[in-house]
This record gives C-alpha cells, structure tokens and sequence, in this order.
C-alpha cells in the first residue's frame, strides 16, 4: 500500500530549514534506504507544503517519520496529516489494474 505524508510548512520555512536540513534528509535517506520512503519534497510556486510517498502494511511507518522529523520537531511544519493512496497505475503500483 501507498501512503502520502502531507506537510503544510510555516512562512518561514524557507529561512528556517537550513538549519535542520541535514538531519531531516539524513531521515529522510534513512528511511528510503530501507524501502519505506518512496519521494519526498517540497512543493514549488508557492513553498507552502511538501509531500512524501512512503510505501508499507500501514500508515504508521508515514507517522513515525513525521513524529520524528526535525521539521517536524522545531514548528516548521505547522501541520502534517497521512493518506492511504490507492496506487493502480504504473510499474510501482500497489494494486495494479489493467484492462
């Protein structure tokens, strides 16, 4: 199953990430390494959130990461929320379907 970890970041977040950068993408490389984060970054145009797609049996391995992220941690994400995502198309998908 897929799960998408969502962030909504504080207005600061770009003059304030610096500083935990890198042990958020130390998580972050951690947590790919062992097959749990799929993609993971923040959105553009405006900088006002960020996504991560984490693959596993339940959203709790999306949860802990959030629980323990820097990011997190230190109020530069203000919110974070973990949706299932039903993957049907491509090589990666969950649950493929063809017609």
């Amino acid at each position: 199953m897929h799960y998408l970890l969502f962030y909504e970041v504080s207005e600061d977040y770009l003059s304030r990430r610096g500083e935990f950068r890198e042990e958020h993408l130390q998580l972050a490389w951690q947590s790919h390494e062992k097959g749990e984060l799929v993609l993971g970054g923040a959105l553009a145009d405006p900088v006002d959130g960020a996504l991560l797609l984490f693959k596993g049996d339940s959203p709790d391995v999306a949860e802990r990461f959030a629980q323990a992220d820097p990011y997190v941690r230190n109020g530069l994400v203000l919110s974070w929320r973990v949706r299932p995502w039903t993957t049907v198309v491509g090589a990666d998908a969950a649950t493929p379907v063809r017609l």
